[in-house]
Formats: structure tokens, C-alpha cells, sequence
């Protein structure tokens, strides 16, 4: 089996996940690409499902309009030459005060074996946490003026693998709009176009 056949094998298998009661079905993958770079969210809103794709909506704009900046690429590019993952595959629901429910520590860890699964498959040399959830997941939690702007040597389950970590393009974050963030944010993405992974 090729390796877009094994991914879109995997993707198959990962659309009709229930393993999580709460969450709201229907998972939400990117495309099946052997990409060595792995860019992963925290989780889709509530437009990702109905849209199909992750980081479809405000949030993604602003993404892509950095790695636009720093890569030259189109959304299109982007999206068929790095795969696309999240610490969740579900929309997690809204809270009752307001904005998205975060995952539960047992809907993290019940997901992270698709994660794992990826790691194999495609045997990334780097990794884009995008937000605190997701960085917290290769880095533990800690402040993101310590963490954005840095590249890291990190094992994950036992792969050797460097993490850039971006923060949460979010309109409701002003963090990567105001100084220091706007600098380190730069840093980052600057970090990432020179990573041979992106150039080769």
C-alpha cells in the first residue's frame, strides 16, 4: 500500500471515530498527504464540520495569510503540502458561558492515538503545535513569550522530531496582534520557512 493509500486508509477510519460521547461527530480531517510536516490545532468550531476541513474559517484565515507571508504559498498549497491534524478531531460543543468547551483530559488522551498513528505513517522532522492546547501536548504547559519563536528537539512517543510552536491565530486573541508576540510570531514563521522540511 503507498503511503497517500495508507493515510486516506487511516482518514477513513478516523471520520467514523465514536469514541467520545460528548464530542460532536463528524470528525474533521485535512487531505491525505505524506507531508513531513505536521500542523496541529486544538480542535474544529462549530464551522469546521459543515465546511469539511480544519481551520476553515476566521481562525484560518489568519493562519494562512501567515504561512502566505512567510512561504509564499497559497491556502491550496498549504494544504496539499502539510498535513493537517488537532489535540481533537470533534467539535467539542460550546460552554455554557460562552465560546468553545475545551477537551477533557480522557477525550485528549483517546485521541491522541489517531495522533500517534499519524507518527508512524508519515514519520514527520517537524511538528506545528498551533495554540497553547496543542503546544501543551509537546512542551508541557508554559508561557507562550518563553515558547513562540524558538525552535525545539523533542522525542514524541519515541520519533526524534523538531516543534515550532505558533500561537492561536484567534480573533478573540489580540496575543500575536501586540508586541512582543507580533515579533516572536515573525521569529517563528521565519523558523519554519527555513526548516528543510518546508524547502526540500
Amino acid at each position: 500500500m503507498g503511503a497517500n493509500a495508507a493515510i486516506e486508509k487511516h482518514l477513513a477510519a478516523l471520520r467514523v471515530c465514536e469514541r467520545c460521547p460528548q464530542m460532536h461527530r463528524p470528525a474533521v480531517v485535512g487531505r491525505a498527504v505524506a507531508s513531513r510536516v505536521i500542523l496541529i490545532g486544538q480542535a474544529p468550531g462549530d464551522k469546521e464540520p459543515k465546511l469539511g476541513r480544519p481551520f476553515a474559517w476566521t481562525a484560518g484565515k489568519t493562519l494562512f495569510k501567515w504561512f502566505h507571508g512567510a512561504l509564499g504559498w497559497s491556502e491550496d498549497e498549504v494544504r496539499d503540502r502539510i498535513y493537517f491534524a488537532a489535540v481533537c478531531r470533534c467539535f467539542p460543543g460550546k460552554r455554557e458561558t460562552g465560546g468553545d468547551r475545551v477537551p477533557a483530559p480522557k477525550e485528549i488522551a483517546e485521541c491522541s492515538a489517531w495522533l500517534e498513528g499519524e507518527f508512524v505513517l508519515l514519520k514527520p522532522t517537524l511538528v506545528l503545535p498551533v495554540g497553547k492546547l496543542a503546544i501543551a501536548q509537546f512542551l508541557g504547559e508554559r508561557p507562550l513569550i518563553e515558547t513562540i519563536g524558538k525552535k525545539f528537539e523533542i522525542e514524541y512517543r519515541g520519533h526524534a522530531v523538531d516543534c515550532i510552536p505558533l500561537p492561536h491565530p484567534s480573533g478573540a486573541s489580540p496575543w500575536h496582534r501586540m508586541e512582543p508576540g507580533k515579533t516572536l510570531l515573525g521569529q517563528a514563521l521565519s523558523l519554519v520557512a527555513q526548516h528543510e522540511a518546508i524547502r526540500r
